[in-house]
């Protein structure tokens, strides 16, 4: 389910990137522009993972002010930096810990040096938009994170109906849960699934299928009101075009 805070507004060191329709930041192209001319296909040629991929997980926690609060996981990009989440979970001063466990965070922590949402998140905390992408560095580190974690790919327009294993953090522990579950629809623009033991902390947390990230928990009522039943909102082409705008 959600964590119990809306988006604040940010400030200091990370850039906020409102991009769906409007120009990508530093370039004279469009969203639009950038989402027809496609994808990356390829990682970045970064040097030699530190620690084997296959050990290390993807999905990591989110921190700020010193505690874990939300959820996120590493999607591929061409720059081997992009981390995907809940929009609502946006806030000032946040790292990531991918891998995060048992209050060990293997790879370090990793600062949120920006961050892209859509904008009618921005206007109006649109449920059907609650997916934010950010950029992540590690000071003295040249390898990318990508290339230490792996990484899902995005998946678009996959309808409603998937086995998916759901990853989050839940505030109260410093492990993940883990669950399999099937999703459903539950709206034009959003999906639910039925897993047991995701309360506050979970939100951002990845639901993938065949190593694609086909949604994470937010959406409706931030995630859900209960600890049981999750939810996403769909990923079409609103999110399709934000990633384009960011994952070089």
């Amino acid at each position: 389910m959600a964590i119990n805070f809306l988006r604040p507004a940010l400030a200091g060191a990370a850039t906020v990137l409102v991009l769906c329709a409007g120009l990508v930041a530093g370039t004279n192209t469009t969203a639009d522009d950038a989402y027809a001319a496609g994808a990356p296909v390829t990682s970045s040629n970064s040097p030699a993972p530190a620690v084997p991929a296959k050990t290390v997980s993807p999905v990591g926690a989110l921190f700020a002010n010193g505690s874990h609060f939300c959820t996120a996981s590493v999607v591929h990009s061409g720059g081997g930096d992009l981390v995907l989440t809940a929009a609502h979970c946006v806030q000032d001063g946040m790292s990531f810990a991918p891998a995060y466990h048992d209050g060990v965070a293997p790879l370090g922590m990793w600062t949120v040096t920006s961050v892209a949402v859509a904008d009618g998140w921005t206007s109006s905390a649109d449920p059907d938009l609650d997916f934010a992408f950010l950029t992540v560095r590690q000071a003295g580190n040249p390898a990318s994170l990508e290339s230490l974690t792996g990484a899902n790919v995005l998946g678009t327009d996959r309808g409603f109906v998937h086995t998916i294993t759901l990853s989050g953090y839940p505030d109260t522990t410093d492990s993940p849960v883990v669950c399999t579950g099937t999703t459903t629809r539950s709206d034009t623009y959003q999906m639910r699934v039925a897993c047991p033991g995701f309360p506050d902390g979970t939100s951002g947390g990845p639901w993938v299928t065949d190593g694609a990230v086909i949604g994470v928990i937010g959406g409706y009522q931030l995630g859900g009101d209960t600890p049981d039943v999750s939810y996403s909102a769909y990923f079409d082409d609103d999110i399709a075009k934000l990633y384009a705008s960011v994952a070089g």
